[in-house]
């Protein structure tokens, strides 16, 4: 299969940094990178256009990165709890998608989108979870969730 060349705009993680030419599937930047204005198709044209703009695009990243730094600090130790229905040993009826956690780093004050929770799997067990939060390509952040059949309970797992 013929693979595209593209221009990242931003840092792509196992992909490569700002203004590197990588060559990915046609589907990848046709359904991901284009669309979401990451990358550019590596054309004479467009190359021409990066030069020209490069100075700005790694000025706006560098400054979504300071904010993301600071949004990051703020959130050090954050800790998020959400209640549910479960069984007696433990096991979620429903689980815990990446969308209930975003939405529970809302409700703490924090402007977060489910696409940033790094979530491998949905949760099924009640607990206490670690997992990340992508700010940015560049900056992530830890948070802690607890899920507890009550809000008390949430409090006692979460000391």
């Amino acid at each position: 299969m013929e693979h595209l060349k593209v221009i990242l705009l931003q840092r792509v993680a196992n992909l490569g940094h700002i203004g590197d030419i990588v060559k990915v599937k046609p589907g990848f930047a046709r359904n991901y990178l284009l669309p979401q204005k990451i990358a550019l198709r590596a054309t004479e044209e467009n190359l021409k256009i990066f030069e020209q703009q490069k100075a700005q695009i790694e000025a706006h990243n560098a400054k979504t990165k300071a904010e993301a730094q600071a949004t990051a600090e703020k959130m050090k130790n954050l800790s998020v709890m959400l209640v549910r229905q479960a069984s007696e040993k433990g096991q979620l009826y429903g689980s815990v998608t990446a969308r209930d956690i975003a939405g529970a780093i809302k409700a703490a004050g924090f402007t977060v989108k489910a696409g940033q929770v790094n979530l491998n799997a949905p949760i099924k067990l009640l607990g206490v979870h670690d997992l990340s939060v992508n700010l940015h390509p560049e900056v992530t952040v830890s948070v802690r969730l607890s899920v507890a059949k009550s809000e008390e309970e949430a409090r006692q797992q979460a000391q």
